[in-house]
């Protein structure tokens, strides 16, 4: 028989080549081409940031987490963003560090969650997600699609931001029906926001002390210093201004002062393993070396990291252009304008000549453009707001204007149905749309819509990406994460095409 000593050692050692197998990192290949490495942890602290409803703090609190936690803690955390969204993301990504990555089921599958989820928080503390809408909202009764299903996924713990404007015991009543609404979902905790004074407080912790028995993990006073910016199409954007860094500074402080720290990050830690084992999402094999060029600047910034990544995989050179200062267009193969605010900077974009005047000749020379809403809204004729007219780059047969009301706002599924320079006729593809704006005076002699809409509404209710000559331009946004050939199919358009058009464009008239 073994001595004590010697069976300890046995056991230490057995235990630390379980520990080296589970953090082994999965390297697998397929016709799809190389694969991302996904290292696979056996502990991640986590948590998700929820709310009843919209608008109740969400954001304000995870922002303030985040700054809290890296200020204070000295902690590394990766952000995340449930569903489809570009502004959060800009707003957590300056916060942390480090790029916001979108955790979407209704776009991507459980694999890609999960493993998008391992990937990214490889090296960083722990993941805070920051969730969408109400907690259980989601595209259908089941609530698929909700930051309730995404927080079952990653198996984390949820922390409910209630919004606690003139209430006081029914906070009780409002938190035990998400206690006990899905016993699947763990609950850690409550942050109660837009606490109007101490008394208020004290009688919203008695109540859920008293009925739910649950923690309360922070209590942030209502004012005007403790929240965001907003307007049309949510909040303001972080790279527009440099006067919103110091938000992110208020809130941070805030944050310290208001959240209980050290609950939150018990309540992290409490999370349970993620032994998924196998899991990893295509990177697309190179398919040429080419330049694509992007607006990236204040009018334009919404462009998911995954695309850009995948881009780079395939064989790109990401070159990046100010569309509001740049007065030539660079020697690029193809164009990428994703979307962003035009409309607000529509004056800068007007004074611009120099740059219109080449994307619009560069469109006429046939240079591949895939354009995606404010991309679309770009390559128009005009731009209208607010009894103003803007002059676009004048690319393509039609104006854009401007309404009160969003024209198209959720997810989108569409079926490529006519040739186009990128998408393989029948393909179908899973997207996501949010616009005030909408096409007017569309010369159809001389375009055609390469979309039929399934879900949504894009272009007309019927159809989306409009196509002229090498120019695709849609409402619709897309991940690569939920269509990964989608990189591949630009990248080769670009190849392709690259001995014609690989040219510096300038143009410095005023038009």
């Amino acid at each position: 028989m073994p001595d004590e000593k010697s069976l300890n050692y046995f056991l230490c050692a057995c235990e630390l080549w379980v520990c080296f197998i589970r953090a082994a990192v999965i390297s697998v290949s397929n016709l799809a081409g190389e694969l991302f490495e996904v290292k696979m942890m056996p502990f991640v602290p986590r948590l998700v940031i929820g709310a009843p409803h919209g608008r109740s703090g969400k954001t304000t609190v995870a922002v303030g987490l985040l700054a809290s936690l890296i200020s204070e803690k000295g902690l590394t955390v990766q952000p995340f963003k449930k569903g489809p969204d570009f502004i959060d993301p800009g707003w957590l990504s300056r916060v942390a560090g480090r790029e916001c990555r979108n955790l979407d089921s209704f776009l991507m599958d459980r694999e890609n969650i999960l493993a998008s989820f391992l990937t990214y928080t490889a090296g960083a503390d722990l993941g805070i997600v920051e969730g969408a809408m109400g907690l259980y909202d989601g595209v259908d009764l089941q609530g698929s699609g909700s930051t309730a299903e995404i927080a079952k996924i990653i198996r984390a713990p949820v922390v409910l931001v209630v919004d606690c404007t003139r209430m006081t015991r029914s906070v009780a009543a409002v938190v035990m029906g998400f206690l006990h609404f899905d016993p699947d979902l763990k609950i850690a905790g409550v942050i109660l926001n837009k606490v109007a004074r101490p008394r208020h407080e004290e009688m919203l912790r008695a109540a859920l002390q008293t009925y739910c028995g649950v923690p309360v993990l922070g209590a942030i006073p209502k004012g005007e210093k403790l929240c965001i910016p907003d307007r049309h199409l949510g909040l303001v954007p972080v790279a527009e201004n440099a006067e919103l860094v110091r938000k992110i500074r208020e809130i941070g402080q805030a944050a310290s002062k208001y959240l209980d720290l050290d609950a939150l990050l018990k309540a992290a830690a409490d999370a349970p393993a993620l032994e998924e084992k196998g899991l990893f999402f295509a990177n697309p094999l190179p398919v040429g070396k080419v330049k694509i060029g992007i607006f990236k600047d204040r009018a334009f910034t919404f462009y998911y990291p995954e695309n850009l990544e995948a881009l780079e995989a395939c064989g790109a050179e990401i070159v990046a252009i100010d569309s509001l200062r740049d007065p030539f267009l660079p020697a690029v193969d193809a164009l990428y304008l994703g979307g962003g605010f035009p409309e607000i900077f529509a004056a800068e974009l007007e004074a611009n000549a120099g740059l219109r005047s080449a994307v619009r000749k560069a469109v006429e020379d046939g240079l591949p453009v895939y354009a995606e809403c404010g991309g679309l809204m770009y390559l128009a004729r005009e731009l209208k707001w607010q009894n103003k007219t803007y002059r676009m780059a004048g690319a393509l047969p039609f104006d854009v204007l401007l309404a009160d009301r969003p024209q198209g706002h959720g997810y989108e599924i569409i079926e490529a149905a006519g040739e186009n320079p990128f998408v393989p006729v029948g393909a179908t593809i899973k997207a996501h749309e949010f616009h005030h704006s909408r096409v007017i005076n569309l010369d159809r002699s001389r375009v055609r819509f390469a979309f039929r809409v399934l879900r949504g509404w894009g272009i007309d209710g019927l159809n989306d990406g409009l196509v002229y000559k090498n120019v695709l331009a849609a409402y619709a946004h897309i991940h690569a994460l939920a269509t990964p050939d989608w990189a591949r199919w630009l990248v080769a358009k670009a190849a392709g095409d690259r001995s014609t058009h690989s040219r510096v464009i300038t143009f410095r008239g005023l038009l």
